[in-house]
């Protein structure tokens, strides 16, 4: 059972947040375009930032998957205790806090044609951050300090 969980969780993980980080970072470079100048007539700026919030709202909703399925894991590994798994989960909640708080939010003002929109540079350190902290749990889940596995 553990490895289907071990599975369930690594795949939640990859569907999930690997969407939300890839339209997040695309996020910033096409509010500055939007802003820069005008449209083509054809609204497509608006349309891929419009596309590209979805995309963040929807797969942060799935992304709720992972850390369900990383709990089941570890509870069947008997790892809750665990320094490096501790670690992770922080840095989980930071990832979602940053994202539900911040970055979501921050998108919706530049939609909904906020006269002081968030800048984009904030809009893509925010983003880096988020994707910083989740490349740090990665790391984490695979070198798993103080793991018996020598892998």
């Amino acid at each position: 059972m553990t490895k289907v969980l071990l599975s369930l969780h690594v795949l939640a993980a990859l569907l999930a947040v690997g969407p939300v980080a890839v339209a997040a970072s695309m996020f910033p470079p096409t509010l500055r375009r939007a802003l820069a100048g005008p449209d083509d007539g054809e609204g497509t700026a608006r349309t891929t930032l419009r596309t590209l919030h979805r995309i963040c709202r929807v797969y942060a909703g799935i992304g709720a998957a992972v850390p369900l399925f990383g709990f089941a894991t570890a509870g069947s590994l008997g790892v809750l205790g665990d320094g490096w798994l501790i670690a992770s989960i922080a840095l989980t909640a930071a990832a979602a806090a940053l994202l539900a708080l911040l970055i979501l939010p921050a998108q919706d003002r530049a939609l909904d044609g906020d006269p002081n929109p968030v800048a984009p540079g904030r809009l893509a350190m925010l983003t880096g951050v988020f994707n910083l902290l989740w490349a740090t749990v990665t790391v984490l889940m695979i070198i798993r300090p103080g793991s018996t596995t020598g892998a």
